[in-house]
């Protein structure tokens, strides 16, 4: 094993804190605001059991074409998804109607 030199271990403490300065400070983040504009459409969900929930919940993120052209899925897809909507991206959805558009997404025939 080598032994440290006085020397070295003095010039080591007093050029760290120097060399620390000397590195490049990194650029600050920096936040924009963005302006996004969302397709709009006024087309509803058809009518049926159902229907009056889906369009006062759904159509507030959604168009009803972009829901109505997805493939058809299972009464348990159509519940984890809206329940995805409810927990995980927050949609203001009354727990009171999950279980009407769950029923509704559920019997709907996909459009293509």
């Amino acid at each position: 094993m080598t032994p440290i030199r006085p020397a070295a271990l003095i010039a080591a403490l007093i050029l760290s804190p120097l060399m620390a300065l000397a590195a490049p400070t990194p650029e600050p983040m920096r936040f924009t605001s963005q302006a996004i504009e969302m397709p709009t459409s006024d087309r509803i969900f058809p009518d049926g059991p159902g229907a009056e929930a889906v369009n006062n919940n759904c159509l507030a993120c959604h168009s009803a074409g972009m829901v109505l052209t997805q493939p058809k899925l299972s009464k348990t897809q159509w519940t984890e998804t809206v329940n995805k909507m409810v927990h995980v991206y927050k949609a203001p959805i009354d727990q009171a109607d999950v279980q009407t558009i769950v029923d509704y997404l559920t019997a709907l025939k996909p459009t293509p």
